[in-house]
């Protein structure tokens, strides 16, 4: 086991009715201003907004409001909100929705205490040093953004999905109510699962020494969204399996799972290629048809994890290591067909022959290599995706 600093400082209020206080959770921390950011409208229509509206005002917080970030969240909305945030003083962001308000809060955190372009972070031409806090209401379990320390955001301009990682960006307190996920439709049900699920397998799949409490903490993380997906496609509204489906999506991306280990996510990177190119693709969606994909290329490098995950996540009982490393792989990819994942790029209704664009976007115009077992370059990335579509 490697040795490491475990961080996650966010404050977690987790159940039935918590978002109703999160006036009284904010007054607490000092704060009476706030920017509030959501998504296209679908908090009004439950009634959501209401509620928070109703929590903060009570409280007496003045509330500038935020609303219209969009899946994919884009860099022209976050520097729009920064402008804002810096003209009106607000003391911290309230993300009410998923991963893309999230990501979209936590950009705007960082640039309202910064001069430059906040494109300059995922650029890696500088580091933010300091932000606004950011405080979430969770409405969908997926991104595990209400407890990480990354951030992605989306350059429409040069069709670039990019993000930076930064103890900055982690939330200062996440509010979780498992029933505000009850309305999610089936299909971004579906499109969490894969994304918790790929969290948990990108830091389960690497290179490393022994690092079996971490592994098992991983296993069992994946075998609970797996029964929770399940039971969530025939009932969208057991409250039990979204409270592990929202548990899980937060264990799955705090650090937890990469305990020891080093930390690559590399289909995450051909997937921000994948959605960056195309808006359209679901993040969760994109890394569906990725996964498998990717594992199929690399599992000989290191056939007996693969075969521990078909044997304690998949219930294999095939005794030769490589039989089982390519079950556990389709297991896999049969559970996330079963679940109405696509399983080919072009289910999306893209070019088949868009492989160079998207390998020349994810190796940044062939200027690196994406790290995992082998090193992916420019031809293997493009021989990744073609053997998706």
């Amino acid at each position: 086991m490697l040795d490491f600093t475990y961080y996650a400082p966010t404050k977690v209020y987790f159940g039935k009715e918590k978002h109703k206080d999160v006036g009284e959770i904010i007054k607490s921390y000092g704060y009476d201003k706030i920017m509030l950011q959501y998504g296209q409208g679908s908090i009004k229509k439950s009634g959501l907004f209401d509620e928070v509206m109703k929590s903060l005002t009570d409280s007496g917080i003045t509330i500038v409001e935020m609303g219209g970030v969009e899946p994919n969240p884009k860099l022209s909305f976050v520097k729009e909100a920064i402008k804002v945030a810096k003209e009106t003083k607000v003391q911290m962001i309230l993300a009410v929705g998923g991963g893309s308000v999230l990501d979209s809060s936590k950009y705007t955190a960082a640039g309202a205490m910064y001069d430059g372009d906040p494109w300059d972070f995922p650029s890696r031409k500088a580091s933010p040093q300091s932000a606004l806090p950011v405080g979430c209401i969770l409405t969908i379990a997926a991104a595990g953004s209400e407890m990480s320390s990354s951030a992605v955001i989306t350059n429409m301009e040069l069709n670039m999905k990019r993000g930076f990682n930064s103890d900055l960006n982690r939330c200062e307190f996440a509010i979780c109510n498992p029933e505000l996920t009850y309305t999610v439709s089936k299909y971004q049900t579906a499109c969490g699962i894969v994304d918790i699920m790929a969290h948990t397998m990108e830091r389960y799949f690497i290179p490393c020494e022994p690092t079996d409490l971490t592994d098992r903490i991983s296993e069992s993380i994946l075998k609970a969204t797996i029964a929770a997906g399940k039971t969530l496609m025939e009932n969208p509204c057991d409250y039990d399996a979204r409270a592990n489906m929202m548990w899980a999506s937060s264990l799955s991306h705090n650090g937890l799972t990469g305990c020891g280990r080093e930390n690559a996510l590399p289909v995450h990177q051909l997937e921000h290629a994948l959605s960056g190119e195309f808006d359209h693709i679901a993040h969760g969606a994109g890394l569906a048809v990725l996964f498998p994909a990717w594992a199929r290329y690399v599992y000989k490098q290191d056939v007996s994890r693969f075969a521990q995950f078909a044997r304690r996540v998949w219930d294999c009982t095939e005794e030769d290591d490589e039989k089982a490393a390519k079950t556990g792989i389709e297991k896999m990819a049969e559970y996330f067909e079963s679940i109405g994942m696509p399983t080919k790029l072009t289910d999306f209704d893209i070019d088949a022959h868009c492989a160079d664009r998207l390998a020349e976007l994810c190796t940044f115009g062939k200027q690196r290599t994406v790290k995992t077992y082998v090193d992916l370059d420019f031809d293997k990335i493009k021989e990744i995706f073609e053997s998706c579509m």
